[in-house]
């Protein structure tokens, strides 16, 4: 499996790139998967874009060489995925993911990590694992049961039917659907018009977003929490331009 990695000013994108196996994730594109990250982030990026190459996004894990006799799936899954799902999760930037064809397993968490999800017509979401002997994993289940209740959740996990882009977005899993063949161009302008955009602002609703969903906050302390931390951007140079772009009539330049 080949990550290629390229960063074009504020934007880095990383793309999934072995089309030939569906882009099945084995521990060594794990660990460069995980490294493309970390060179995103120390390069200060402003927005990340991260794609698969081919006719799927991710198939999941890659077992064509897994001996089911002896394999350890918790190190697999503990040891290597969920860090890297993770460092996704607390990416110092926004970032988007482009699904198109199977996101199975492993490919669907990286979804879930991710904070912007856009996904093709043709996108294939939900759990084969029922064809495996073994048990959705990689935040799927958090993921469904969130957005769709325990009873259609187990539907799909007991009869291993797979979900339309369509149908998953319209389910409220993902943000939009979009036709396949426009979806590289549709997502591109949408992560450079993010990249120039108020980074601490969108931060910190993320850090907020991330906190309603980790500990389950009610409405009044996330109000509690937004009036602080909105003060606290009044000292950002973000909030200064901000502020000033729209008094003086202008256009904002976030960043510089």
């Amino acid at each position: 499996m080949s990550i290629d990695l390229s960063i074009d000013g504020a934007v880095a994108e990383i793309v999934l790139n072995d089309p030939a196996k569906l882009n099945a994730l084995d521990e060594a594109a794990l660990a460069d998967l995980s490294a493309a990250f970390t060179e995103a982030a120390a390069a200060k990026v402003r927005a990340l874009l991260l794609r698969g190459e081919g006719r799927a996004f991710c198939v999941g894990r890659d077992i064509s060489h897994v001996d089911p006799r002896t394999d350890d799936a918790t190190a697999y899954l503990a040891g290597l995925v969920t860090p890297l799902l993770r460092r996704i999760d607390e990416f110092p930037a926004p970032t988007f993911a482009m699904a198109t064809g199977a996101c199975l397993g492993v490919g669907l968490g990286l979804l879930v990590a991710s904070d912007v999800v856009y996904v093709a017509d043709t996108a294939k979401i939900g759990s084969p694992f029922a064809n495996l002997g073994a048990m959705l994993d990689s935040g799927g289940h958090s993921l469904f049961y969130e957005r769709l209740g325990a009873h259609r959740t187990l539907d799909l996990v007991y009869t291993a039917e797979l979900m339309s882009g369509a149908e998953a977005v319209a389910a409220g899993l993902f943000s939009r659907v979009v036709p396949e063949a426009e979806l590289l161009e549709f997502t591109r302008e949408r992560v450079a018009r993010v990249a120039a955009g108020p980074l601490e602002s969108f931060l910190a609703s993320k850090q907020l977003v991330h906190r309603l969903r980790d500990e389950r906050m009610g409405l009044w302390r996330s109000i509690d929490h937004e009036n602080v931390v909105q003060g606290q951007l009044c000292a950002s140079s973000d909030y200064l331009e901000g502020f000033t772009a729209f008094q003086e009539k202008r256009k904002p330049v976030f960043g510089s």
